[in-house]
This record gives structure tokens, C-alpha cells and sequence, in this order.
């Protein structure tokens, strides 16, 4: 029997067999719980995260408004690291919601994802 956590790790799985992050363009992977919301980049030629944010310190507004600050704060570490671009991994989620307003706030902070 298969659940919905199962059918996204195999979703994510599937992406991840071809989606992968460079140095100079990393992989951006989205987590989210039901009451926080996790980003991070990753180098996977070095196995190393580059940056990591999540919205625990943000308590106002709701999950999708925290989601796009949370975008913003990633795309300006990015930036500070001299990152342009990213690519974007859903980790099997779909694309609305608190995912959306991630990468529309990557996007706002001048991120190409």
C-alpha cells in the first residue's frame, strides 16, 4: 500500500536520477512539514551545501508569505557567493503553494532558477 509520503520519495527520486547542482549553479531543494519550510542549496559534485535557510525565525504572515521571505534570504546568500543561477528541485512536491513562493522569491532576488 502506498502512501503519499512514499509517492513523493519516489517522485523525488526520479527527478534526482537527473536533476544535479554544480558550484556554479547548485541545486536548490525545497522541505516542507506541516509547519516549516526548509531551502537549501547544494553542490552535488562536492557533496557540500552551499547555503541553508528555513523559516522558523519568521512568525508572522502565513506558511506562503513566510515561503517567499524565505526566497529572498536564500537568493541573497546566493548572491553573496557570487551564484547567478540555480537549479530548482521540488523534492516531489507540487509546484504551488509554499514551493511557488520559494522560487518567485529566487526569482525576485535576481536568481535564474
Amino acid at each position: 500500500m502506498t502512501t503519499k509520503r512514499t509517492n513523493r520519495i519516489r517522485r523525488h527520486t526520479r527527478v534526482r536520477a537527473r536533476v544535479s547542482g554544480t558550484a556554479e549553479r547548485p541545486r536548490v531543494v525545497v522541505f516542507k512539514s506541516n509547519r516549516w519550510t526548509y531551502a537549501q542549496a547544494v553542490d552535488d559534485v562536492a557533496c557540500t551545501t552551499l547555503a541553508s535557510v528555513f523559516d522558523r525565525a519568521a512568525k508572522k504572515g502565513t506558511k506562503t508569505e513566510r515561503a517567499s521571505v524565505l526566497g529572498h534570504d536564500l537568493a541573497k546568500l546566493l548572491k553573496a557567493k557570487h551564484i547567478e543561477a540555480a537549479v530548482f528541485d521540488k523534492a516531489g512536491f507540487k509546484y504551488h503553494g509554499r514551493v511557488k513562493a520559494i522560487a518567485d522569491g529566487l526569482r525576485d532576488g535576481g536568481i535564474r532558477v
